[in-house]
C-alpha cells in the first residue's frame, strides 16, 4: 500500500499492510520545534533553521525529508492564518529564547519586558494589547484574556462571532494552492480550514482579534456553557449558518485531495472527569456538529476528525451519534480510558487517531526501553482491530528526549515489520 491507501483503508476500517502514522498534519499532532531540531540532527539532515508553523504551541514544521526518515503517511493543509491572526509568510529569522534560532513569519512581532516574558500582538499590530505570552523558562505561548468586566444587560452573542465570516477569496485562493502542492503526495491529506470549531477553549479568548468582544474569557464561558446557553446557541446557531455556506466553496477549492478534515479542537474531558455531561453535549453541541458532519458525508468523501483530550469515553458513543469518524488524541493515562476497553466497546466504528504514547510520562520521562515497550503494547491492542492511526497522545513536547522519539519511531516500524 501507499500511505495514502494505508490511512484510508484505516478510515475504512479495512485491513492494512502496516500501521499508518501521524505527525506534523494538525495542531495538535506535532511537534514541538526543538524536538523536530533534534530529529533532523538524528537523522543527518540539513541543519537550516525550521520554520514554526504553528506559533502558539510553538510547532515545527516536519518537511520532506523528515517525514520520509521517519516513516509518516500524512501530509497536512493548513489556514491562511495562524492562532495571531497572520499569515505563514514571508518567513525570517528569530532567536527564540529556550536557545534555538528559527523561523517565524513576517508579522510573528514581539517585545519582551523586564522579566524576560516575550510578547506576541494579534495580526502582528504592536498599537493594540498583545494577545500571548511566552514566561521566561517557557516553551509556548499562553493566551492572554483581554475582555473587560462582564455587563450582563449588555452582552451580545454578535460579539461572540466576529471571527466567522464567508471565507474571502485570499482564504479560498491559499487553500487551492495547498491542496495543488499536495495533490500528487502519496500521503493521506489532513486539512484544517476553521470555523468549524464551537466553544474551543483555545479559540474562545480569540488571540487572533485586535479588539475582541463578548464573552472572552475562559471561566465566563464554561459559566455561559451552564447559566447562558441561550447566548451559546445562537452564537453556535450563525457560526454553524456561516459554516455551512462556507463549506461548499471549500470543496469547490481542494475537492476530493483532502481524505480527513479537523473539524475542532473542543475538550470535553479533564485528567479524571469532564468540562461537561453528556446530556449538556446532546443539547448544546450534538445538533451543530451533527450538521456540520452530514454536510461533509453527503457532498465530500471526508472524514471528520474530532479532538479531545482527557477522560472522553462516555462521549464516545455522542461522538459517534454526532458523525464523527475519527477520535483524537486518545489519552489512555486518563480515567476510563483503557485501550482494550476502548477497542472493544468502539472499535469499527470510530477510527483511533493517537493513543501511540503518553507525552505526559513515558515519552519525556521514560527510557527509550519503556517508550518501545509502550508504544508495542499500544500497536499490539488498537491494531488488532480496524481503524488505528499511530500518533502520540497530542504534540510532543519541547525537551522530550531525542532518543525516546527515536525510539517510539523505531518501535512503530518494529512492529509493522511484524505484521
Amino acid at each position: 500500500m501507499t500511505s495514502k491507501e494505508r490511512v484510508i483503508a484505516a478510515l475504512e476500517h479495512r485491513q492494512v499492510d502496516a500501521v499508518p502514522m501521524d505527525f506534523g498534519s494538525t495542531s495538535v499532532t506535532g511537534m514541538h520545534v526543538l524536538c523536530v531540531a533534534a530529529l533532523r540532527k538524528h537523522y543527518g539532515l540539513p541543519s537550516e533553521p525550521i520554520k514554526v508553523i504553528e506559533p502558539y504551541q510553538m510547532l515545527g514544521e516536519v518537511d520532506e525529508d523528515l517525514k520520509r526518515a521517519m516513516g509518516v503517511d500524512t501530509d497536512g493543509i493548513t489556514p491562511l492564518t495562524t492562532i495571531f491572526g497572520f499569515a505563514n509568510e514571508n518567513w525570517k529569522p528569530w532567536d527564540a529564547p529556550f536557545g534555538l534560532k528559527v523561523l517565524v513569519p513576517e508579522n510573528f512581532i514581539t517585545t519582551v519586558d523586564a522579566a524576560n516574558r516575550t510578547y506576541i500582538y494579534p495580526q502582528g499590530d504592536k498599537s493594540v494589547p498583545p494577545s500571548g505570552v511566552l514566561p521566561e523558562g517557557g516553551y509556548f505561548f499562553d493566551t492572554i484574556v483581554r475582555q473587560e468586566p462582564i455587563d450582563e444587560s449588555r452582552l451580545d452573542p454578535r460579539d461572540n462571532i466576529e471571527e466567522f465570516r464567508p471565507l474571502s477569496d485570499a482564504d479560498l485562493t491559499h487553500l487551492r494552492s495547498q491542496a495543488r502542492n499536495v495533490a500528487s503526495s502519496d500521503r493521506a491529506v489532513v486539512a484544517t480550514f476553521g470555523g468549524l470549531a464551537f466553544g474551543d477553549i483555545a479559540l474562545v479568548p480569540a488571540p487572533f482579534l485586535k479588539h475582541p468582544k463578548g464573552i472572552r474569557d475562559i471561566t465566563e464561558w464554561y459559566i455561559a456553557t451552564a447559566g447562558r446557553r441561550d447566548y451559546v446557541h445562537r452564537v453556535f446557531s450563525e457560526q454553524c449558518e456561516i459554516a455551512l455556506a462556507n463549506l461548499p466553496r471549500i470543496y469547490e477549492a481542494v475537492g476530493n485531495t483532502v481524505n480527513v478534515v479537523f473539524i475542532c479542537g473542543t475538550d470535553f474531558g479533564t485528567q479524571t472527569s469532564s468540562f461537561c455531561s453528556v446530556e449538556t453535549y446532546r443539547e448544546l453541541y450534538h445538533p451543530y456538529y451533527k450538521q456540520i458532519n452530514d454536510w461533509i458525508h453527503q457532498h465530500t468523501p471526508w472524514k471528520t476528525f474530532k479532538h479531545s483530550c482527557g477522560a472522553v469515553e462516555k462521549f464516545i458513543e455522542p461522538f459517534i451519534e454526532s458523525g464523527f469518524d475519527i477520535l483524537n488524541p486518545v489519552q489512555c493515562s486518563a480515567t476510563g480510558m483503557d485501550p482494550r476497553q476502548l477497542l472493544d466497546t468502539y472499535g469499527g466504528r470510530i477510527v483511533f487517531w493517537g493513543g501511540g504514547v503518553d507525552t505526559q510520562k513515558t515519552l519525556p520521562f521514560g527510557t527509550p526501553a519503556e517508550v518501545r515497550k509502550q508504544v508495542l503494547e499500544r500497536c499490539e491492542v488498537f491494531a488488532s482491530g480496524s481503524g488505528f492511526v499511530f500518533n502520540a497522545i497530542h504534540n510532543v513536547q519541547a525537551n522530550t528526549p531525542p532518543e525516546n522519539i527515536v525510539a517510539m519511531i523505531e518501535a512503530i516500524k518494529e512492529f509493522n515489520g511484524r505484521k
